[in-house]
This record gives structure tokens, C-alpha cells and sequence, in this order.
């Protein structure tokens, strides 16, 4: 059976060249052109009605947060592929028949920003990939690392909170 590819694409599609560039890129990847969603993206209802499903998410240079939707979710992104400069889609297929094999892992956490965190928390451990910042103080924020357990193992001994893995590539 074959995968069914599906792309999210929640921007202008008329003349924009990263969307006519992704769908030839999935295009070519998976022999079939994908499915388009348009709207606002559910993804436990497509695993469910799908299950062979692979959805392609765009995150482009001005995206955040993005990720948001992946915690504790159905879905955990296993590949990254390049379009552009601007644009990179996110592979993401059901957490139950993924098979992670990728080094970058996609690590969330909640973190209070302090000198002891950053001092602590170094590039061979993670690199942010994307903050946001809350009401609370707090910021959640998407790094990429490659040992998890000493990701967590900072988190937690700065005070700060582990949300989880939502992927690796």
C-alpha cells in the first residue's frame, strides 16, 4: 500500500513559488501529487481516517510556534526536506508506525530564561530552533540536540520544564 501524501499549506498559494516548489519536491519524492489542506490542520483526525497518511508541513522563515501542535499529539516529524532558502517542510507521519532513526532530535521545553540555564545548556548539548513567549514569563521553545537524556537532564536541573520529543531526522 502506498503512503498518501498530504500537504498543509496555510498561505497564499496563487503565485507563490514555494508552494508550486513543495508539491513538485513531494511530487518527485512519493510519484503522486499530494492532497492539499488549506485550512486548519487536524492531524489525529487524518491519521485516523488515514493511516497510510504522510503529512508535509512548511515551515517557512517567518514561522513560529509551528511545533505547538506535535506535543502529546499523534503525529512526530521523521525527515526535514530543504525546498528553498525560505521554505523546508516537516515530515510527519502516525507517532504508532514512526521509525525514529534520525541523530537531530526535536526537543521541547518550557523554560525560565536565566544565566544559569544558558551557562548549563551549550550548543553540543542543543541549539534553539524556535522561542515563544508566554504571559507567564516563561518561554516555550523548540530546540535540536542529539542525547535527549542529557537534554533533559539540564532542563530539569535548571528548574525548567520538559514538554517532549516531537520528532528526529
Amino acid at each position: 500500500m502506498s503512503k498518501i501524501p498530504i500537504l498543509y499549506w496555510p498561505h497564499k498559494t496563487n503565485g507563490n513559488a514555494d508552494y508550486q516548489l513543495s508539491r513538485k519536491v513531494i511530487n518527485n519524492l512519493t510519484g503522486q501529487m499530494p492532497e492539499v489542506v488549506l485550512e486548519d490542520l487536524d492531524i489525529r483526525a487524518i491519521f485516523q481516517e488515514k493511516q497510510d497518511a504522510v503529512i508535509y508541513y512548511p515551515v517557512l522563515c517567518e514561522s513560529t510556534g509551528w511545533w505547538g501542535e506535535l506535543l502529546g499529539g499523534d503525529g512526530v516529524i521523521v525527515e526535514k526536506i530543504i525546498v528553498s532558502p525560505e521554505c523546508q517542510l516537516m515530515v510527519i507521519v502516525p507517532s504508532q508506525s514512526a521509525n525514529l532513526h534520525g541523530k537531530n532530535q526535536l526537543l521541547a521545553a518550557e523554560i525560565r530564561p536565566s544565566s544559569g540555564f544558558f551557562k548549563k545548556m551549550n550548543s553540543s548539548i542543543a541549539t534553539v530552533s524556535d522561542m515563544l513567549a508566554t504571559d507567564a514569563g516563561t518561554i516555550l521553545a523548540l530546540f535540536s540536540g542529539n542525547n535527549q537524556n542529557q537534554f533533559i537532564n539540564v532542563i530539569e536541573s535548571t528548574g525548567n520544564s520538559y514538554l517532549g520529543c516531537i520528532g528526529q531526522y
